[in-house]
């Protein structure tokens, strides 16, 4: 059990459906949290969000100094400066495009801080609200074809579409891509992919000092991509929300993210 926040170095946290209280925000209660232990204990945000996705949330919780985790691994940025960057290929990229296509699932490919897709849907509507941050609307095809002409891929793809097209597609595109992205399910009607070599796991590691280890680092997810994290770290906690398999794998369980799960555990432990 963990007794004391003292014990750590590192607070590591998942935003959607984790630390977030609602959709695009973290309450109150959360940030006056963070605020009591940012000068204690390194916070790192962990992320499948794009840069400035995330900034609001550390300029709200007055962490802007510390490093931000984006892409669930792909991006790792600290004060502006990027630390690492791992991108999916052009050659995936356009194999992905060709499936998705053929089954009607449009796509959203992410680069840097810029978010690309072929027209608004309620989908895209929803990411906006939820992320605060805006598309660029142009055909899938010609971002393709322009990251091809200058060498650049993409940190992240999302695949958008009915659940049971989804469910048909989600097994062909694991199997066919599983050596270049990592594959999951975000939601019913998401698919999100990221580069093969990032993780959320290898990127907390990639930021400990010589003095650290994961034995450091206490850590907070819901989601499939928060699972190896979760496992890994001296002690991963699940929200009360979190899929059953990040429940499985976690040292506690503490309550939902509606409920300020992560402020709570951390409360408890000052």
């Amino acid at each position: 059990m963990a007794q004391h926040l003292k014990q750590f170095k590192i607070v590591c946290s998942d935003l959607d459906g984790t630390l977030l209280s609602t959709k695009n925000d973290v309450s109150d209660f959360t940030v006056s949290i963070i605020q009591q232990i940012k000068d204690k204990v390194m916070i790192i945000l962990v992320s499948a969000r794009m840069p400035k996705s995330i900034q609001y949330l550390q300029q709200r919780m007055g962490i802007e100094n510390h490093p931000t985790i984006c892409y669930n691994g792909a991006l790792i940025q600290h004060e502006g400066k990027t630390l690492y960057s791992e991108t999916i290929s052009g050659e995936t990229l356009k194999g992905i495009a060709e499936i998705s296509k053929s089954m009607g699932i449009k796509l959203g490919l992410y680069s840097d801080d810029d978010w690309f897709v072929s027209e608004t849907s309620e989908r895209v509507q929803k990411e906006i609200f939820n992320t605060k941050t805006y598309p660029i609307f142009e055909n899938t095809e010609v971002t393709l074809s322009r990251w091809t002409s200058k060498k650049k891929g993409a940190h992240k793809i999302m695949l958008m579409g009915q659940e049971e097209v989804l469910d048909r597609v989600f097994s062909e595109l694991e199997t066919k891509f599983a050596n270049q992205v990592h594959s999951y399910r975000s939601s019913d009607t998401i698919i999100e992919m990221s580069p093969k070599k990032a993780s959320k796991l290898s990127a907390i590691t990639s930021l400990l000092a010589p003095n650290e280890t994961l034995d450091d680092i206490l850590a907070f997810g819901d989601n499939y991509n928060d699972i190896e994290m979760i496992q890994k770290v001296g002690f991963g906690v699940a929200v009360g929300n979190a899929r059953n398999e990040v429940k499985a794998v976690a040292d506690a369980v503490t309550y939902a993210n509606t409920e300020d799960g992560v402020a709570k555990f951390l409360h408890d432990r000052l």
